[in-house]
């Protein structure tokens, strides 16, 4: 077999059963993709000597007959998860040096079952940006380019590196985190699959903190099927988050049936707004009209909290982000400022933040403690709590009523250039997240699938809302319009 780091998981898997392939091959074919790769910066921290010693045990293990389903595929981690002896830096400065003695519950359950780990994947920093322009290691490139302009195009944040990575068949999956938008937003704009299950499915332990009422894990993949075969490897209860639920988890793949006759998929008329591409109005009517004529029912809905969404988000997430950062202070592990004569402790916290934080991290600090300050914590983050009590009423109230899933478009536009709008105002930056915050803050289960291409060949993408711990029922509409989409294209490779 060639190109075997083009294979998606259950291509490798049913490959590697039959054993027309090992895991040591799949892995030799990604490693050398990733040695040939060095223009998209998407790769951090290279970790060939352990992802060689894996695959041997995986192919040990497929070759006893005890191989879980993702035995033996290589992946790529997001630098934003611990994993023990690795660099975990988050992509931020302040944290260069830490090599965790520990491996967090996501990567450790994925190792469990037989996953290889090739590297650790660039981000923004801190999970803060929707661009991977704010990484300590560089901006990540996304490998889709328009036409035949070479201008670099982002890959989207903050899970840009995994986005990326996947894309151009470095690895054959990645994990990603989304916060308010982060596995899905780079999904879409790389023209692949990520799916944020419902808040509490994955466990949040070992992965360092941006917004921890916001913030979930799950798979960053080329197919819905892979990542049905990943999701249900990630997930599973963990006492040492007490945020993570205690529910079984269903065998997602089995659930893949495409069949979605009687189906009630709701379209929300708030996601319609003002100065939204035309390409990406025509693709959502579009996937309307596939999910229809698979048999489901398409229903106009309302969510008319939606509107203070961003705002909202805006509050809550730096918030949390201000609270969660204060730990890194220089004092226990990670980067320290040099201080000059005389300086005292507050220099020592001062410094060393100043350094070790980039912009983008800096102002969401101040934004979240500004908000959480004395005078203004009830004007702002009460306030912002309580609208978003009502974004997650108006999500129970349209499920009540009997919409089983809701199609929106996944992002405004498609991948824009590196630097053409850092450097505007960042509540433009900010505007990205528009279709992807509300389903975190209602905690839901949200996918983004590649659905077709703008007027320049760059992907476009399409995204499902599901109910509450129903990621199966999720991915299997997601397999509707995936096949109906027939979305195949891959960027030319450049790099």
């Amino acid at each position: 077999m060639t190109d075997l780091n083009r294979l998606s998981i259950a291509e490798a898997r049913d490959a590697l059963r039959r054993g027309e392939v090992t895991s040591l091959d799949l892995t030799e074919a990604c490693l050398a993709a990733i040695e040939g790769a060095g223009a998209l910066n998407a790769f951090v921290h290279h970790t060939p000597g352990l992802a060689r010693e894996q695959a041997r045990a995986a192919d040990a293990r497929i070759a006893a007959g005890d191989a879980p389903a993702m035995c033996g595929i290589p992946l790529g981690i997001k630098d934003l998860f611990c994993t023990r002896g690795v660099p975990s830096q988050a992509a931020s400065r302040i944290l260069q040096g830490f090599r965790p003695q520990y491996e967090s519950t996501v990567t450790q359950n994925l190792f469990d079952a037989g996953a290889v780990m090739l590297g650790k994947l660039n981000m923004d920093e801190f999970a803060m940006g929707s661009s991977n322009e704010t990484s300590c290691y560089g901006d990540v490139v996304n490998p889709w380019r328009r036409g035949n302009d070479a201008t670099p195009l982002t890959p989207g944040g903050s899970s840009g590196g995994s986005a990326s990575a996947v894309a151009a068949d470095l690895c054959l999956a990645a994990t990603g985190t989304d916060t308010g938008g982060s596995i899905r937003q780079p999904a879409a704009f790389a023209g692949i699959t990520g799916i944020k299950p419902t808040y509490g499915r994955c466990s949040r332990w070992g992965i360092v903190a941006f917004a921890s009422s916001l913030d979930q894990a799950g798979p960053m993949t080329k197919t819905v099927r892979d990542a049905a075969i990943m999701l249900g490897a990630m997930c599973g209860h963990d006492p040492k988050d007490s945020t993570s639920a205690d529910l079984p988890v269903p065998d997602f793949e089995a659930m893949l049936s495409g069949d979605i006759r009687g189906k009630v998929i709701g379209i929300p008329k708030e996601y319609r707004m003002d100065g939204m591409p035309e390409e990406i109005e025509a693709l959502w009517t579009q996937g309307a009209q596939m999910l229809r004529d698979a048999g489901a029912e398409i229903r106009d809905i309302s969510l008319p909290h939606t509107k203070y969404a961003l705002p909202a988000y805006y509050v809550i997430a730096p918030a949390e982000a201000s609270s969660n950062l204060a730990r890194y202070d220089g004092v226990r592990y990670g980067h320290r400022a040099k201080l000059a004569q005389g300086d005292g402790i507050t220099e020592m916290y001062e410094k060393t933040r100043a350094e070790g934080f980039g912009a983008e991290v800096q102002r969401r600090v101040m934004i979240g403690t500004y908000v959480l300050s004395a005078g203004f914590y009830d004007a702002y983050y009460n306030r912002a709590r309580r609208v978003r009590t009502l974004i997650k009423r108006d999500f129970e109230e349209v499920f009540a009523a009997g919409v089983d899933a809701i199609l929106t478009p996944a992002t405004p536009s498609a991948a824009f250039g590196l630097g053409e709008m850092a450097a505007a105002d960042p509540v433009q930056m900010y505007l990205n997240d528009v279709f992807t915050v509300t389903v975190n803050l209602a905690g839901l289960p949200g996918i983004a699938v590649p659905a077709g291409l703008d007027g320049r060949g760059l992907p476009l993408g399409l995204q499902l809302i599901g109910r509450p711990w129903e990621e199966g029922d999720l991915l299997n509409t997601a397999y509707a319009l995936e096949a109906a989409a027939g979305f195949v294209a891959k960027p030319a490779k450049w790099w």
